[in-house]
């Protein structure tokens, strides 16, 4: 008899999901919801005997499943697309228990997120450009094979939009795929599998197995029958990631860290800049992409501070059910901890804390406050590092050539945010700063079809678009003579 628990009046299995059935551990681990710190549910915890059936399971599906070709695999893809719409209201009510982001953000932009993910890839699959020419007498045309088992692992932040921007592209290229999500956020990864197989996705086409990373995960990436492996998280752990990959030489695609600037010049529209730091503390900070680091013209530093403080002081911290809360809880105890150490760190260094800190006293578990340190040195931890919480600092600059540097002086690139009225400026920003994304005054601009991905330390390869598909198949070139 099969585990079922129950999440926000919703039914769901804690166990795997291997070759369309559901399948159970010896072990489980608790899994931990951060609004009240309560326990949710006992998750099936994964390891070498399930990672290998999941494999073995795709491993078998991979044939029929790319012989459909993109048109086949389309009509598939599209009814997941249109059961993640009809049931979005009950995943963001799972989801935001399970790892404490804005319902209301769930509601209206995350769960339609994943269903786009999914009708984006198949559309675009069927509307590939064949790349032909001719040459010296001989017709050149480039095919994209399906490369045969993904596997893709997500972070806890934005669960179902990042699983599903994983699985979308692998399944419409043709492969199939074992989803590994977070332990600290596996709910909707475990509903997204039943939506599969209510879609009618052939068995072993999307196989679900839960655990931890240094258990089930390990299995995974060292695996010989893995093809290609997506991984969204930390520096450290794509590490480990990449030395067991190599023993196969199993391409990687990683999103790493980031540690992004958010430049406001002296001609920027000030409001919107303020307007758009503040929302750097969206989802308490946990957020790969958030600009992290203010970096502001000596000219209006005072002005935009005293705008800053005031606009951070309306926004507010609470349970992230109620359509009235800003920033919700941090995702764990072990990760407040963290979010901890680098703010004592900070303070020991010298930085001056602004506001924040601590973990708010009206609502205490792990609701941290948002934070600002100013005073900071460009070689401190708190400048150089991600921290992944409602940490921000703010530094100031006299031009151009200071700002550039200023915010290029990190081991990260994921991202840069610019905030000016100047077009030249902005070009020359465009090309100057290292960065997968630099967004000039907007911010988290998502377009699918544009690649992302990180410089330096924040990843490996780009996905989206034709950058998905480029990843997850084998690009082969058949030549012909024809004179």
């Amino acid at each position: 008899m099969s585990v079922v628990a129950t999440v926000a009046g919703v039914e769901v299995s804690p166990d795997h999901f291997i070759g369309g059935e559901r399948v159970a551990s010896a072990e489980r681990f608790a899994d931990v919801s951060p609004i009240d710190e309560s326990r949710l549910a006992d998750i099936a915890r994964g390891g070498q005997e399930e990672a290998d059936a999941a494999v073995e399971a795709a491993r078998e599906a991979f044939p029929a499943w790319a012989a459909l070709g993109p048109e086949g695999r389309a009509g598939h893809l599209s009814r997941v697309a249109d059961l993640i719409e009809e049931r979005q209201e009950t995943l963001a009510e799972v989801e935001t228990l399970d790892n404490g982001s804005l319902l209301e953000a769930s509601r209206m932009r995350l769960m339609k997120r994943a269903a786009l993910n999914f009708r984006f890839f198949a559309r675009l699959a069927l509307d590939l450009e064949r790349r032909a020419w001719e040459s010296n007498g001989t017709a050149y045309h480039v095919r994209r094979d399906p490369s045969g088992v993904a596997v893709l692992i997500t972070p806890w932040n934005a669960p179902l939009l990042l699983e599903t921007w994983k699985c979308g592209p692998a399944l419409a290229a043709g492969c199939t795929a074992v989803l590994k999500p977070a332990e600290w956020s596996p709910l909707t990864a475990s509903l997204l599998a039943e939506i599969a197989r209510d879609a009618g996705l052939p068995r072993g086409v999307l196989n679900v197995v839960q655990g931890f990373g240094e258990e089930v995960g390990a299995a995974l990436v060292a695996h010989p029958g893995v093809a290609r492996i997506s991984f969204t998280g930390s520096v450290e752990t794509a590490q480990q990631i990449a030395r067991a990959a190599a023993g196969n030489l199993t391409p990687v695609s990683f999103e790493l860290g980031g540690k992004s600037p958010f430049m406001v010049f002296a001609d920027a529209d000030l409001d919107r800049a303020v307007e758009t730091a503040t929302y750097q503390y969206d989802n308490a900070g946990q957020v790969c992409l958030a600009g992290t680091r203010l970096l502001v013209e000596e000219a209006i530093a005072e002005e935009f501070s005293e705008r800053f403080l005031a606009g951070v002081a309306e926004r507010r911290l609470g349970d992230p059910r109620d359509p009235d809360t800003d920033i919700g809880p941090l995702i764990a105890r072990e990760h407040l901890a963290r979010v901890e150490g680098f703010v004592e760190r900070a303070e020991r260094d010298g930085a001056r804390l602004v506001i924040g800190g601590r973990v708010s006293p009206e609502l205490g578990g792990l609701y941290y406050e948002p934070t600002l340190f100013t005073d900071v040195r460009q070689e401190l931890e708190i400048v150089q590092k991600e921290v992944f919480g409602p940490v921000l600092t703010l530094q100031t600059f006299a031009d151009e050539d200071e700002a550039v540097r200023l915010a290029n002086d990190t081991e990260y690139g994921l991202a840069a945010t610019v905030f000016t009225e100047d077009e030249e400026r902005a070009e020359r920003l465009g090309e100057a700063l290292v960065a997968g994304t630099t967004w000039i005054n907007c911010f988290y601009a998502r377009d699918l079809g544009a690649p992302f991905g990180g410089a330096k330390r924040s990843g490996i390869g780009r996905e989206g678009g034709e950058w998905s598909f480029d990843f997850y198949a084998d690009v082969k070139t058949v030549a012909r003579k024809v004179a």
